[in-house]
């Protein structure tokens, strides 16, 4: 079993709050480390994509109001959307007689739906928390584990899967899961083969600005569309849209986000790619690491930090700023390389924006200074960096 780092952080939110939310996509480990949460104290576990555990909810409030001592998780909660309401008046109830943190854990697998009901019904009752996949941080201790979990991603099925072939195999069943059963069941009607098409061009063009306009002529469909499915592939906390870092230099900047699929096995199961030979004699192994990086170091960061990406029509570009606080803004160069060199756009940037830190991240283990105020460092060192806010 492998410990997630999440759980401290989770417990605590359940000490303060009377419902946490858990969003994460499926099969990211929300259930497994719910149940272990829920073996430390009295507790009930629902299913509600299982009719047997629907049935018990004929009746909600009653059957709730029975388990008011216990921990209740609910698990696929936006399946169920009446029932916010029924949650809101039970913790309202429970509140009255005392009762005012730790009754709710709620599961999500999509933001789409339980974000929106759970904002306006749950409103100064819920905190939310985002399960990722398993991080670098949690599984990486060698180069070998670096590479497995590149070339896999996080996915805990397959980042544990016996050999390569079995987590392709498995990937390739999720993503076919996902865009046959879980989009339709969510509402939109998209053809499942349009959205596949539409998934493998933003892994193809792992990283790069969002040209809404080329891809919409290479799916045969507008603009607005495009905008339409990436926002739905956004909300299901499958691709990220990585802003620009707005900031007063005066200078002439980029205003397209950047656009990735944030598991990397998902980015190689989608072009195809097994092996790590084949990933790296390909050309997205460069885009793919970045994004592998940006994805570990994003999920690492506080929950408050702010996060872009800089770029002028100039040239100046800094792959990541992040800004975690007062005296903690760091502008980060991301390379596969175990001699990495920023580019010249780099250092320009930096003299625009002005970072407290500025680093190279590369995929090895020595940590050493270069010339103009940056040091080298390897990922793994620079996410405890991240966790432990130093």
């Amino acid at each position: 079993m492998i410990e997630r780092r999440h759980r401290p952080a989770i417990e605590s939110l359940l000490q303060r709050h009377p419902a946490v939310a858990l969003l994460g996509p499926r099969q990211s480990g929300k259930t497994t480390l719910a149940l272990e949460i829920g073996e430390s104290r009295p507790s009930i576990y629902l299913d509600l994509e299982a009719p047997s555990d629907l049935a018990k909810l004929a009746e909600p409030e009653l059957y709730l109001a029975a388990h008011e001592d216990k921990l209740v998780i609910l698990d696929e909660v936006q399946r169920v959307p009446d029932l916010f309401k029924v949650l809101r008046g039970l913790i309202d109830a429970g509140r009255r007689r005392g009762h005012r943190a730790g009754r709710f854990l709620l599961l999500g697998s999509a933001s789409i739906d339980l974000l929106k009901q759970s904002s306006e019904t749950l409103a100064g009752r819920i905190a939310y928390s985002e399960l990722t996949p398993f991080d670098a941080f949690e599984v990486v201790k060698t180069v070998a584990d670096m590479d497995r979990h590149w070339l896999r991603g996080g996915f805990p099925d397959s980042f544990l899967a016996p050999n390569d072939r079995d987590s392709a195999e498995w990937r390739e069943a999720f993503i076919r899961t996902y865009l046959e059963r879980d989009i339709p069941q969510l509402g939109p009607r998209v053809p499942a083969e349009t959205l596949r098409r539409f998934w493998t061009m933003l892994a193809h063009e792992q990283g790069c600005l969002l040209n809404a306009a080329r891809i919409g002529q290479g799916l045969g469909v507008n603009g607005h569309t495009v905008a339409r499915y990436l926002d739905l592939l956004v909300d299901l906390l499958l691709v990220r849209r990585l802003t620009p870092w707005m900031s007063n230099t005066g200078k002439r900047m980029v205003k397209s986000p950047r656009v990735f699929v944030r598991d990397s096995g998902l980015v190689h199961a989608l072009l195809g790619l097994e092996t790590l030979d084949d990933l790296l004699g390909h050309p997205v192994a460069g885009s793919s690491w970045e994004g592998y990086a940006i994805e570990n170091l994003l999920s690492a960061a506080p929950s408050n930090a702010q996060a872009g990406f800089y770029r002028t029509s100039a040239g100046a570009e800094i792959d990541l700023v992040l800004s975690m606080g007062p005296g903690r803004l760091w502008a980060i160069e991301i390379k596969r390389s175990l001699s990495p060199q920023p580019s010249k756009g780099f250092w320009s940037a930096c003299d625009d924006i002005k970072p407290d830190a500025r680093f190279v991240v590369y995929p090895g283990a020595e940590r050493y200074p270069l010339k103009g105020g940056a040091e080298v460092i390897g990922l793994t060192e620079i996410l405890q960096a991240v966790i432990h806010r130093r």
